[in-house]
């Protein structure tokens, strides 16, 4: 059976940055990717480099950034006041707002998002809120394990309920 529309797909894949060769990554049998195809959630490319193969094809492709995450936009790093991390107690949490730290958030819509933490000043905390991965070519290199029919229920929901089904 190949890798078409409406099939799940069961995969092991190594992921590194393809400028540095650093591993972001890794996959096992044990906690494998499974995935229903061509319905958006996964990378477009991602998918079309993966169309057609059978199980036990091995795959090695990359991804250029701007077909990925994107690119780094300036316009997701941002100046926040510095009162806005402060507990009920008005006080900064200075070991859990430290450089580099991922803070969740959300915007005044209530729309969930994920910042880093670039800069913390008096005033002031610089977060990015670019895709951690934006701007990053990456390299797939893997293995299809299985290849199967979504089942109804699967179809229904929208995404793979695991590589033997029913796992919600």
């Amino acid at each position: 059976m190949t890798i078409s529309q409406n099939k799940v797909v069961t995969l092991t894949y190594k992921l590194s940055d393809h400028t540095t060769g650093e591993t972001i990554e890794e996959t096992t049998p044990e906690n494998a990717l499974t995935f229903l195809y061509g319905v958006g959630g996964m990378i477009p490319e991602f998918e079309e480099k993966l169309a057609d193969k059978t199980a036990g094809e091995h795959f090695d492709f990359h991804i250029l950034a701007a077909n990925a995450y994107g690119e780094q936009d300036p316009q997701h790093i941002v100046m926040l006041p510095a009162n806005i991390f402060h507990d009920e107690n008005g006080a900064f949490d200075k070991e859990m707002f430290q450089v580099g730290s991922m803070v969740p958030m959300s915007d005044s819509e209530g729309n969930q998002l994920r910042g880093r933490i670039l800069e913390v000043a008096e005033e002031t905390v610089q977060m990015d809120f670019n895709h951690p991965l934006a701007g990053t070519d990456l390299h797939f290199v893997g293995t299809i394990l299985e290849v199967r029919d979504a089942e109804a229920e699967e179809l229904a929901h929208g995404h793979a309920h695991g590589p033997h089904g029913h796992q919600h």
